[in-house]
């Protein structure tokens, strides 16, 4: 059986996510093993409704967003891609992704928000635990207490 962190999809939401996030997998890795990191980031579409913000410019940020992820991973033991994804529901659009891709793993570090935060945006991460069909591995972000 190979690792559970073998071909991992990673979300990442914004340029210090992504800090947090590589430094987590680092972490988590062992030293024998070469994963293949799926890097995702979701352009949430609004489903007929106005988008707050043109596509174009979401698509900047993602790419800000992944140069944070090469930056921190370019001299690791890794195989890494990275993909911007567009969805109506970002849960489903990663649990998608992860699919397609025969992920090991859904991997990602908790995001900081408030719990009206949390209940107003569907809490992303409650749907991909309660809706997903493989591994959901969630690691401890840096700058938390032990």
């Amino acid at each position: 059986m190979g690792s559970l962190l073998e071909t991992i999809v990673v979300p990442i939401a914004s340029e210090d996510d992504a800090d947090e996030t590589c430094q987590a997998i680092l972490e988590a890795i062992g030293d024998d093993e070469r994963p293949t990191i799926h890097a995702v980031h979701v352009i949430e579409k609004a489903g007929g409704a106005p988008d707050k913000a043109g596509v174009e410019q979401r698509e900047e940020h993602a790419m800000r967003i992944f140069d944070h992820v090469d930056a921190r991973l370019a001299d690791e033991p890794v195989s890494l891609e990275t993909e911007i994804l567009y969805g109506t529901d970002v849960a489903a659009t990663i649990l998608d992704a992860a699919h397609e891709l025969d992920a090991t793993a859904i991997v990602f570090t908790p995001r900081s928000a408030n719990r009206w935060l949390k209940l107003l945006s569907g809490d992303v991460e409650r749907k991909l635990l309660s809706q997903t069909d493989r591994p959901l591995v969630v690691l401890p972000r840096s700058d938390q207490e032990t």
